[in-house]
């Protein structure tokens, strides 16, 4: 009997590595110069595939960032959709990571750029799988990606916004910086300076604190023209597919007014508030900064919980449905 159980627990073993169709598995697609890469989850048959686009900065297909964010929202995100059987493909954006061979200059970037390496992704997914349109899922600043992708693409299921910004891009960096008390000796300049770059004029960075060099460094002045000439609410207006904004009410970067000029836009969109999300869909204490930002390096933390259900119903329900 002990030896018929063996035998058992070995068939058992070697039936769950023949079956690889769930199996996360290395997928690339044409990139302005090489190729881009990323990583793709097979759906389950007649279940849907979901393009994560990444947030703002080396962001990469897991939601991490050199900038000390490890909480792998994206990644964890994939994991619990795959357990309903729903795929994903997580990818790094052109000129970063695995992606660092589609172009030399990271910086020398659009939105209309990252549209076309979606359009390029969803062609690499749909030769690879059989699907007839794929969902996006935008978080942050790649909700503008994913709404900016909604007015030129015809292969989509729908739109989903994770922690979007509402209000164009110069409005909530302008307000993220004055948010934080500390900051005040730091910001003589910065709202003339982001005036400039919503006119769609470059600045001299040596009229700024040194610290904020960095932020806007003339590498990445272009992108940011390009990113504020951008108002994610009249985009979600236009958006004719079906559209879900979820936010977090913990959520550090983007607040209520960027939900609410996103509902105001596109008042047919389903809404989703999670009271206790943060940015980086973590579900943390009210009025707790300190542990809200310590999710940001915590991939130990599961994603809300209420975040899978809310982004599975939404793409498992059936066409035709959608409120």
């Amino acid at each position: 009997m002990p030896r018929l159980r063996s035998l058992t627990l070995i068939a058992a073993l070697f039936a769950g590595l023949a079956a690889p169709a769930s199996a996360q598995q290395a997928l690339t697609a044409p990139g302005p110069e090489g190729e881009l890469a990323g990583t793709l989850v097979t759906p389950k048959p007649d279940h849907p595939l979901v393009l994560i686009i990444p947030g703002s900065g080396m962001t990469d297909r897991d939601g991490n960032n050199p900038l000390a964010v490890t909480a792998a929202p994206y990644r964890l995100l994939a994991d619990a959709l795959q357990q309903r059987g729903i795929g994903t493909l997580r990818i790094d954006k052109r000129g970063m990571f695995g992606s660092k061979a589609a172009t030399a200059d990271p910086n020398a970037v659009t939105i209309a750029d990252y549209v076309a390496d979606t359009a390029s992704w969803i062609e690499s997914a749909r030769a690879q799988i059989a699907i007839d349109c794929v969902w996006l899922l935008g978080h942050s600043e790649g909700a503008i990606v994913a709404l900016a992708a909604a007015q030129e693409l015809d292969n989509l299921c729908g739109v989903i916004l994770v922690t979007a910004p509402g209000r164009p891009m110069g409005t909530v960096l302008r307000e993220q910086l004055h948010a934080n008390p500390a900051n005040a000796p730091l910001l003589e300049g910065v709202d003339a300076a982001i005036a400039e770059l919503e006119a769609g004029r470059r600045v001299d960075v040596e009229s700024l604190h040194p610290l904020l060099g960095r932020l806007f460094a003339p590498t990445v002045q272009g992108f940011m023209i390009d990113l504020m000439a951008h108002d994610p609410a009249q985009l979600a207006a236009a958006t004719d597919e079906p559209l879900l904004i979820v936010h977090g009410g913990n959520d550090l970067q983007i607040g209520d007014a960027d939900a609410a000029a996103l509902r105001a836009g596109a008042p047919y969109a389903e809404f989703v508030e999670i009271d206790a999300m943060n940015h980086v869909f973590k579900e943390v204490p009210a009025d707790a900064p300190f542990a809200n930002r310590a999710s940001y390096a915590d991939a130990s933390l599961p994603v809300a919980p209420a975040l899978v259900e809310a982004v599975a119903e939404f793409v498992m329900r059936p066409r035709g449905e959608e409120e």
